[in-house]
């Protein structure tokens, strides 16, 4: 099986068995299964493990790839359910003490981009998990509102006031206030993979 072959080409090689197949795919979609996690468990550690446990189920669970969806949308779709689970956990779990270390007064100025990304993190952890996933789809990987919808297994509609409802607690916990009317930024328009349902 070549390295270069598309996703369902690998998929049916890696259901009959194929350990290069599900090797390249796995690999293929690490970092975006990564990413997902990330943006759902804003902690670092959890969403290696939700990450891990997505990687397991998909390489278990690959014979049931029906090619309904995108092979890239059913990866999202199992690494969503399995942040989630993850913060079902956590949220079960005592939380740990944070030790902030005092900030250094000889340290160099902190890069903007940096700062904002912290900003965003922050931010994004005091959402929901349902809010900071329906986010992170859209606006992270640019999944289009029926490609969430499936991902997520809820209405379209459902996915639009999740959407908007976290952007606008962003918008207010960020303080920017710019991003227009209600939170949201600039129209979905504007994102070539916007289609209304």
């Amino acid at each position: 099986m070549k390295a270069d072959a598309g996703d369902d080409e690998l998929a049916t090689a890696a259901a009959r068995g194929d350990q290069r197949a599900l090797e390249t795919l796995l690999r293929r979609h690490a970092s975006m299964i990564h990413a997902v996690c990330r943006r759902v468990l804003t902690n670092a550690d959890d969403a290696l493990d939700a990450a891990q446990n997505a990687m397991v189920a998909i390489a278990r669970h690959i014979d049931t790839f029906d090619r309904r969806a995108r092979f890239s949308t059913w990866c999202y779709r199992i690494a969503t359910n399995a942040a989630l689970d993850e913060a079902r956990r956590r949220s079960r779990r005592p939380a740990p003490v944070e030790i902030v270390p005092e900030p250094r007064t000889d340290a160099v100025d902190v890069d903007e981009t940096v700062a904002d990304r912290i900003d965003v993190d922050a931010a994004l952890a005091r959402l929901s998990p349902d809010q900071r996933a329906a986010v992170a789809l859209r606006d992270l990987l640019g999944l289009d509102y029926a490609e969430i919808a499936a991902v997520l297994e809820i209405p379209p509609g459902t996915v639009r006031s999740r959407i908007a409802r976290g952007r606008a607690a962003l918008a207010e916990l960020i303080g920017g206030g710019e991003a227009g009317a209600g939170g949201n930024p600039a129209p979905d328009s504007e994102h070539p993979t916007s289609r209304a349902p």
